[in-house]
């Protein structure tokens, strides 16, 4: 049988179209052998060997890494904790309290970074690395929260508490029979931070300090002074992280749900 074609379908096409065509672009004009943007003039790869002999881009893309490795170390610990004791306490007010642990990814950002701005300002921190990490890790822990959340609610409490008979202490129990359980949605979670806290830009304007600059605010920055091939060229390579970084999200994630449905 023939199947019947679906305007469905030319729509979903023309979405993606429009969705995916200027990133394309973006990558096709980073191998542009003119500075300019505005024809395709050959291939070439002297704005990625340009971009690789920027110093102050190095410097802000180690800034982005450690910046993303430490919030999402922190939001790991404290959603993950989190979750858990949510999980195994039980009183009227806690699905409130659940909605709440959620909020920082519902705010606009604008309206949370004006937040942190006067915060951070009232306890009188120096804008830096410090008041970058405060920030992102409060934006980055929902994602852990729910992840490992969603996780707990498909395991099977008998299995800790035989631990408990058996000897263990809840200590114990907790690092040898949660954590390996949730871990997937740790990891999926952790992974998914790392990509927010990465891609950050409004932000980190509003809580960075003068002397430090992560990558995309760097990018943000120059892109005032008008776009070019080395532009171009970053944002592939921020692309290419975004996306390496949410495959393995993904694969840890359909790791969980297998995990899940083979109990």
């Amino acid at each position: 049988m023939r199947k019947k074609w679906k305007w469905s379908n030319l729509y979903l096409g023309l979405l993606i179209l429009l969705m995916y065509l200027p990133i394309v672009i973006v990558v096709v004009f980073s191998f542009n052998e003119s500075r300019l943007s505005a024809s395709f003039t050959g291939f070439s790869l002297k704005w990625y060997e340009a971009l690789a002999a920027d110093r102050d881009l190095k410097e802000a893309l180690v800034n982005s890494i450690i910046l993303g490795a430490a919030s999402c170390l922190l939001s790991a610990v404290i959603g993950t904790l989190g979750a858990v004791g949510m999980a195994r306490v039980k009183y009227k007010s806690k699905g409130m309290m659940e909605y709440l642990s959620t909020i920082p990814i519902m705010i606009p950002e604008i309206i949370l970074g004006m937040v942190f701005l006067v915060f951070f300002s009232l306890l009188n921190l120096p804008f830096g690395m410090t008041t970058l990490i405060l920030a992102h890790t409060t934006f980055c822990i929902p994602y852990i929260f729910m992840m490992v959340k969603a996780r707990l609610v498909g395991i099977d409490k008998s299995l800790e508490e035989a631990a408990l008979d058996l000897g263990a202490t809840p200590v114990r129990a907790f690092f040898d029979i949660t954590i390996p359980l949730i871990a997937p949605a740790i990891l999926s979670g952790s992974l998914l931070a790392f990509a927010m806290s990465f891609d950050d830009v409004v932000i980190s304007i509003f809580v960075n300090g003068p002397r430090l600059n992560t990558l995309p605010v760097k990018v943000y920055a120059q892109l005032k002074t008008g776009v070019t091939p080395e532009i171009n060229a970053l944002c592939t390579v921020i692309l290419l992280v975004i996306v390496l970084v949410l495959g393995i999200s993904a694969l840890a994630g359909k790791k969980t749900h297998k995990s899940k449905d083979g109990e």
